[in-house]
């Protein structure tokens, strides 16, 4: 048992990684360097922090699919997810129950969403894509069905500070992502639990000989996505104070492209934290400053998407190189 785990832990932190990383700081640099050129706003602390408060949504969901996806799995979900949690939270609202509660009910409700999708994949044996493809489907129309396309608004004004709150210099959405970050690295690294979602990833069946309960991990991991998609949905509809049924629309293609972007493999069994971080940070960055040159949203859908497949390709291309190699 400790053999397999020490073998997939020491894959996960493969030759590549490091290389993607590096590739995407310096692509950072680089745009940080031009941007702050092009405008003098660029580089002052209210767009710095605006940049880290929009990334933070973005983070916390991709921390929850960077363990899916090192999984072998894959989460559509996701922004459907952020919809129904946050009609939830509204709907608790504006029944009496008090902020917190109905905040902690709600991010638990993400938890139970993914856990339904964990059950249907680990028990049936169905393809994660089929699977959450169709539940993004189902938790969309759950949310339009239920608010009949209307957005539900007039909560307390203590809700927004989930969402807009200060703390200090940054806000809560800030330190959300920032203890996100801090606990997935300590799930990866020392605990069962992120060792065997790697070791999923990378030989399901061997895990399985050596007697792991492998559909409970399975499972287990799509609640995870769940609760952070969640705790998504309350950052969201603090910060406009509404819960929309269709928040979240096509969020998970940006959250799967910046876990793919920061070196973690679709094939699974291998993961990268810090490279989900920098990766959130560069497409945060680089929609902040297309927005600032007024440059179209059409032009910035077309510059990210070239980044994510020049960035991608380079680096499967080197580590496939480097495999030859050995």
């Amino acid at each position: 048992m400790n053999i397999l785990i020490k073998r997939y832990d020491k894959e996960s932190n493969g030759i590549d990684k490091p290389f993607t990383q590096l590739f995407l700081l310096g692509i950072l640099t680089l745009l940080v360097i031009f941007l702050s050129i092009k405008s003098p706003f660029f580089l002052t602390w209210t767009n710095i922090r605006n940049i880290l408060d929009h990334s933070s949504l973005q983070l916390i969901m991709a921390i929850g699919m960077t363990f899916v996806i090192s999984s072998g799995g894959i989460d559509l979900s996701v922004g459907s997810v952020v919809a129904l949690t946050g009609i939830c939270i509204g709907l608790l609202l504006k029944g009496g129950v008090s902020v917190v509660l109905s905040s902690i009910i709600g991010v638990l409700i993400g938890g139970i969403l993914g856990t339904f999708n964990g059950i249907i994949i680990s028990k049936l044996k169905i393809a994660p894509f089929i699977v959450t493809i169709g539940s993004m489907s189902l938790y969309r129309g759950l949310s339009l069905v239920i608010t009949e396309g209307m957005p539900i608004y007039g909560f307390p004004t203590q809700f927004t500070y989930f969402g807009k709150g200060d703390l200090g210099k940054v806000n809560p959405p800030i330190i959300l992502a920032i203890s996100m970050v801090i606990l997935s690295v300590f799930l990866f690294k020392y605990t069962k639990w992120g060792q065997y979602i790697l070791a999923l990833g990378g030989n399901e069946e061997a895990l399985r000989r050596v007697g792991v309960p492998v559909n409970v991990y399975k499972t287990t991991v799509y609640m995870f996505s769940g609760l952070t998609a969640g705790l998504a949905g309350l950052i969201f509809t603090s910060r406009l104070n509404a819960a929309e049924p269709n928040a979240g629309f096509m969020l998970e293609s940006d959250i799967i492209a910046a876990v793919i972007l920061g070196g973690t493999s679709m094939k699974g069994g291998k993961a990268s934290i810090s490279g989900t971080v920098i990766a959130c940070l560069l497409l945060g960055v680089v929609r902040n400053g297309l927005t600032i040159l007024s440059i179209s949203s059409y032009y910035q859908q077309l510059f990210i998407g070239a980044i994510i497949i020049i960035s991608v390709s380079i680096s499967e291309i080197r580590q496939r190189r480097q495999i030859q190699i050995r």
